[in-house]
């Protein structure tokens, strides 16, 4: 395990040094797939007890360090055996992962493919005029995937300013920039196509770039950070259940979820393993269940309930998952695989 501290940590950061710039760099600042190490984000205020509060080590305790260098000297051997060693370090090696996960899915053979980042920090920067960070953050996930695929990827982003506007922004991006409102988002020529953060108001047209895909010639379509699923009470029951059919379709290929004490994490060709708080070393994560399957509140009800009984005198795991599970539940049913 790397000495730098997980991805999963306290909610406590320190204010960002280098934030990102409110809009799109010039071509040349554009962002590589090597993203830059100072690369930072605005801070979303507290959410509830969730995590994923930090992505530098350096803000780590000094506890955390400490428990770090106590293991360092017992090998690569033991580091493979960390529970959490499968866990990034920071947001960029998440997004990084992501498009990793999605690249050996379609490489499979896989046709459609969910990559989502439950952080709350990505949720602060869909946000109207933050939006330029979250482009930039995207192209990290699209450099990957060119990259690991080797295919021609076009990007559909939700309207078609931004389209034109990151089209000319990234002049040296090695995949094409369209939009959802284009009369033909996706060129014959087009081998994977990416749809970035579509939203329950484009149902219809994600739909029907979905099935022209699904026509000769087939090909993969893979949705990062999708928000088709929405709470709304106007939503009738035909609407609700044409978008679970539809999104039953697809392979979750990567999921971060942070919980109050833990996380539920999905990386393909991995299962879904749900992780708690380790009680001996602050900032680390032991495993508490690998699944096959997206874990339901049932599963999450009786792995946390199986690990508090194991805690005794330990704060109740269990009592503060459900705060914050309850209120996502129903999401991870509709596009549970």
């Amino acid at each position: 395990m790397a000495t730098t501290a997980p991805l999963l940590s306290s909610q406590r950061a320190r204010p960002a040094s280098l934030p990102l710039p409110r809009r799109l760099p010039p071509p040349h600042l554009a962002l590589p797939l090597a993203a830059p190490a100072g690369l930072r984000l605005r801070r979303a205020p507290a959410p509830c007890t969730a995590k994923f509060g930090k992505f530098d080590a350096s803000d780590a305790p000094a506890e955390a360090e400490e428990a770090e260098v106590a293991t360092a000297g017992d090998g690569a051997a033991q580091q493979a055996e960390e529970d959490d060693s499968c866990l990034p370090s920071d947001l960029e090696g998440a997004i990084r992962q992501s498009g990793k996960a999605s690249a050996d899915f379609v490489n499979s053979g896989g046709l459609r493919a969910i990559a989502e980042l439950l952080i709350p920090q990505l949720e602060f920067l869909n946000e109207e005029g933050a939006q330029a960070e979250l482009w930039a953050l995207s192209r990290i996930f699209l450099d990957t995937l060119v990259q690991e695929t080797g295919q021609k990827v076009t990007a559909i982003f939700p309207d078609a300013g931004a389209a034109a506007l990151l089209k000319y922004q990234w002049k040296d991006a090695q995949f094409k920039c369209s939009s959802l409102s284009d009369r033909k988002p996706v060129d014959a020529e087009d081998e994977v196509a990416v749809m970035i953060i579509p939203d329950h108001q484009m149902l219809e047209s994600v739909e029907r770039i979905a099935s022209k895909l699904s026509d000769d010639p087939i090909r993969p379509l893979v949705m990062w950070n999708p928000r088709l699923v929405s709470g709304d009470v106007g939503v009738g029951f035909n609407v609700r259940n044409l978008r679970r059919n539809f999104l039953s379709t697809f392979t979750t290929v990567y999921s971060m979820r942070p919980l109050p004490t833990g996380a539920i994490f999905r990386c393909y060709p991995g299962n879904w393993k749900v992780f708690y708080d380790d009680p001996k070393r602050p900032n680390r994560y032991l495993l508490a269940r690998e699944l096959t399957s997206r874990p339901d509140a049932t599963d999450i009800e009786r792995i946390f309930g199986g690990v508090d009984e194991q805690s005794e005198g330990a704060p109740s795991l269990l009592n503060n998952v459900k705060g914050v599970f309850s209120s996502v539940s129903q999401f991870m049913r509709v596009i549970s695989k």
